[in-house]
């Protein structure tokens, strides 16, 4: 004879019918409470990100922005228009232009992943498509993109990219 006993913090009815799902509880928002992480919260988080805007060739991507004073002083900038950098590779996992002036610097040891928009030395902006793990400036990272796209998008040699403010 097999017993077998299980216990549980979350009630369940004993009788469901058989076509029945379970919504994990933990898993709905307390859209009225206030607290962290409600929808209403990350709405309005989402609405206040400003996001910066990538042209590669005739592909278009937003990059979501850090709250720091790199960002900061990028968004400046942008603010007059759109910067055209002529990027080149490094050590087949990056590609970095010189924004022709420095940034102040919010430097952490990071592991970047492809995607990652990264302020190197305060002057020089870095789109990974590959990993790396260095003390960098996290700028923001590329919505909507994954390694390979990247990698195919930015090629073997040189490539064009315009920045802006969206």
């Amino acid at each position: 004879m097999l017993t077998m006993t299980a216990c549980s913090s979350i009630a369940t009815p004993k009788h469901e019918p058989a076509d029945s799902t379970h919504t994990d509880l933990n898993s709905f928002d307390n859209k009225e409470s206030g607290e962290p992480g409600t929808e209403k919260e990350e709405t309005q988080k989402e609405e206040n990100t400003m996001k910066m805007k990538l042209e590669i060739g005739d592909h278009i991507f937003s990059v979501v922005l850090e709250e720091n004073s790199s960002v900061d002083a990028l968004k400046e900038l942008l603010a007059d228009g759109s910067l055209t950098l002529h990027m080149t590779d490094y050590a087949g996992m990056e590609k970095g232009a010189d924004l022709g002036t420095v940034l102040p610097q919010n430097n952490e040891q990071m592991h970047t992943q492809a995607g990652d928009i990264i302020l190197y030395q305060g002057k020089t902006l870095v789109i990974y498509y590959d990993t790396n793990s260095w003390n960098l400036t996290q700028i923001g990272k590329i919505e909507n993109v994954d390694a390979e796209e990247l990698r195919q998008l930015l090629g073997k040699g040189d490539v064009t990219v315009t920045v802006s403010i969206e």
